[in-house]
């Protein structure tokens, strides 16, 4: 029997139109890019284009769809009494105006969907205060004098702004310290909750998001104590994992679900070498059905104690919560640091919300409290005036803020070995898939040269290349 032997030219023929049937057209990539030199500040380049031609002689980072890992609930900053404070002291037209770079997803605005905010004073604020603060010696068990007071000044009105720009934010709440009045060293700083007052602290924290709520601002996630293990700041609160884990079974979970309260409930909220911390809590089952998760701070430990957290308990929540940068600033080294251990290595190891430290901050690093305060937290913008300066934590959030959407899925990436050549380490990436079907992925080249690089995704390639330090988001 003789076969059908046709033509090489007739079977590339056949191979286009089946690739353009199975595919469609060439995908245009979009490209934004940040170098460390500043020659490019999270700028959009010319799209590259998506298509069945395989290359091998660069190395590949590739992406796998099918296997996923966490939701992403989203990228921001944490608004500080006084990043509030800042952005209330600019004309409306100007606060109008960069309230909606940060939060809009249409034009030239990068998206930010989740906000870290204080319950109470942190320490950037002016003053310390909580909402129920007395005269010595007073005590308020059933919250009757509870007011959010201060926050009325600048933190609501500006969140309240910043839905209407985005209804859908997300909004969590840290405390920094309970009333004075509860506490055994009578002090807004360190000290220790007293037992005795655990039920009342349980309703400070129903009150804070009943109250909120009534002002149109869902809280959706508390955590527990800012920075559990660091009583020197001001405010502050020593909370020990056995008195947390007591906190949250015995009065603040049953608070919550007495009152139908849905906010969610995060422990530990502080350094990556602790993970112990969040585990003896969640090893507690009666503790572990109220918690959500555990949120994370980078001042100590390695990023991936996140994962040593997930491997422990597979069925509850990461969140990566706070990282400050210090003033003046170091772009060359804070920019690469931060995209290197929080928007890759935090996401990497499951974290579901990447947040920065304060949002704006002025020239003078102020304002902060006495006895602690941080006087060198840099802001993602500083303001002067109706001036905006765009720091680095700035364009660390934008490269995932504006096109990772809440829903978002993490998706597999990495660097693969290409024809004699071992998988490069220096490439470091991160994928995702969003609700819209469009993929992710964020390169940063972590070498001293310039790499070229392949972009693949199945069948599907593109070249692009970086220079050293560069960070690169491909959306398609």
């Amino acid at each position: 029997m003789k076969f059908f032997n046709p033509k090489p030219a007739l079977l590339l023929s056949i191979y286009l139109l089946t690739g353009l049937v199975a595919f469609g057209q060439s995908k245009k990539v979009d490209f934004w890019l940040t170098n460390l030199d500043k020659s490019a500040l999270f700028q959009q380049q010319a799209a590259l284009t998506l298509n069945r031609h395989e290359v091998l002689e660069v190395p590949v980072v590739s992406i796998n769809a099918k296997k996923r890992f966490q939701e992403i609930d989203g990228f921001g900053f944490t608004l500080t009494g006084g990043s509030a404070q800042h952005l209330m002291a600019m004309s409306k037209t100007a606060r109008a105006a960069l309230l909606k770079e940060l939060f809009s997803t249409t034009g030239n605005g990068i998206g930010m969907a989740y906000l870290r905010v204080s319950i109470g004073a942190s320490d950037l604020n002016e003053k310390v205060f909580s909402y129920d603060d007395l005269p010595q010696g007073q005590t308020d068990p059933e919250m009757q004098h509870f007011d959010l007071g201060p926050d009325r000044n600048d933190v609501i009105p500006i969140l309240k702004e910043i839905l209407a720009i985005n209804p859908k934010m997300k909004i969590l709440g840290s405390s920094w310290s309970p009333p004075v009045w509860m506490k055994d060293n009578g002090d807004t700083r360190g000290g220790s909750l007293k037992p005795e007052w655990y039920d009342a602290y349980a309703k400070y924290f129903m009150r804070y998001i009943q109250d909120m709520q009534k002002e149109g601002i869902r809280i959706d996630a508390i955590t527990v104590q800012n920075e559990p293990l660091h009583p020197g700041n001001n405010p502050s609160l020593l909370m020990l994992a056995k008195d947390q884990a007591v906190f949250v079974k015995n009065h603040l979970g049953p608070a919550f679900e007495k009152a139908k309260i849905n906010t969610k409930i995060i422990v530990y909220d502080h350094n990556a070498d602790k993970p112990e911390y969040p585990i003896s809590i969640l090893d507690d089952p009666e503790a572990k059905k109220y918690v959500n998760g555990s949120a994370f701070h980078l001042y100590g430990g390695t990023i991936d104690a996140l994962s040593k957290v997930r491997d422990a308990h597979p069925d509850r929540h990461l969140y990566f919560t706070e990282q400050w940068m210090g003033a003046p600033g170091n772009f060359e080294k804070d920019f690469p640091n931060h995209i290197k251990n929080l928007t890759i290595g935090a996401t990497r190891n499951w974290a579901r919300t990447v947040l920065e430290w304060n949002l704006t901050s002025n020239p003078q690093n102020r304002p902060f409290t006495d006895r602690g305060g941080c006087d060198r937290c840099l802001g993602g913008v500083t303001i002067d005036g109706d001036n905006i300066t765009r720091n680095a934590a700035y364009y660390v959030v934008a490269h995932a803020s504006k096109f990772v959407l809440p829903g978002s899925v993490r998706i597999d990436s990495g660097t693969n070995a290409t024809i004699g050549r071992s998988p490069d380490d220096k490439l470091l990436n991160v994928a995702f898939l969003r609700p819209d079907g469009k993929k992710v992925l964020i390169v940063m080249n972590d070498s001293d040269t310039e790499k070229k690089f392949t972009i693949r995704d199945g069948a599907n390639f593109v070249v692009a290349s970086l220079k050293a330090g560069s960070v690169g988001t491909f959306v398609w």
